[in-house]
């Protein structure tokens, strides 16, 4: 079992917590990472994209001139593509770019981020998170003692408004529930700050 320090959320030193291996020790598959992020920032296109055919602009009912005998070249419409104002040819239409992994891969993928997280020392587990009310002021102190001022991602166990509050305001900060980490979060937070409780969580769900 790997041992990593347990801290409160003013930065006083708490003890030590056991994480299990085989979620957050093991080598990391840079090949499985990058196949999560890639699937995941797909799944974020919106493919709105759209262009109009030669169907879908207005005019063009008949034929311009007559096939033959004005020595002009053959014309159909005057919204086809060659002309200005016609259809555009093959252009985007929408569409969905997401596509799915296999989820054996992504757990992997999950573990391999996690694993990396900790072997760099950019995982700093809390006893618990606890706000009277919100306050972007202590949030941002507390964060500070943690030594962690650079781009965060903020994991706990379950949804507490007082800490979405407390940390909305923050730009380098990022909230997420034990359910829904995720690996293209992972990888763009420098730090990660996990409530122990939602550690464990994340350790059952992938053991």
């Amino acid at each position: 079992m790997t041992k990593v320090a347990l801290f409160k959320q003013d930065g006083a030193k708490a003890g030590e917590v056991e994480l299990n291996d085989a979620v957050f020790a093991i080598v990391p598959n840079e090949a499985v990472v990058t196949d999560a992020v890639l699937m995941q920032r797909a799944s974020m296109r919106q493919g709105t994209h759209s262009v109009k055919n030669r169907s879908a602009v207005s005019g063009g009912g008949r034929k311009p001139w007559r096939q033959k005998g004005t020595g002009n070249a053959r014309q159909g419409s005057i919204r086809a593509p060659q002309w200005r104002g016609g259809g555009i040819s093959m252009g985007p239409t929408p569409r969905s770019y997401s596509y799915k992994i296999n989820r054996k891969a992504y757990r992997l993928a999950l573990k391999s981020a996690l694993s990396d997280k900790v072997a760099q020392q950019n995982f700093i587990v809390v006893d618990k998170f606890d706000f009277d009310k919100p306050s972007t002021k202590l949030f941002a102190e507390n964060l500070s003692k943690l030594n962690s001022t650079k781009k965060t991602l903020l994991v706990i166990d379950a949804a507490d408004e007082n800490v979405k509050l407390s940390a909305r305001n923050l730009p380098n900060v990022q909230v997420v529930t034990a359910q829904g980490v995720n690996v293209y979060d992972l990888v763009r937070a420098q730090k990660v700050v996990i409530a122990e409780s939602a550690a464990k969580q994340v350790e059952e769900g992938l053991s």
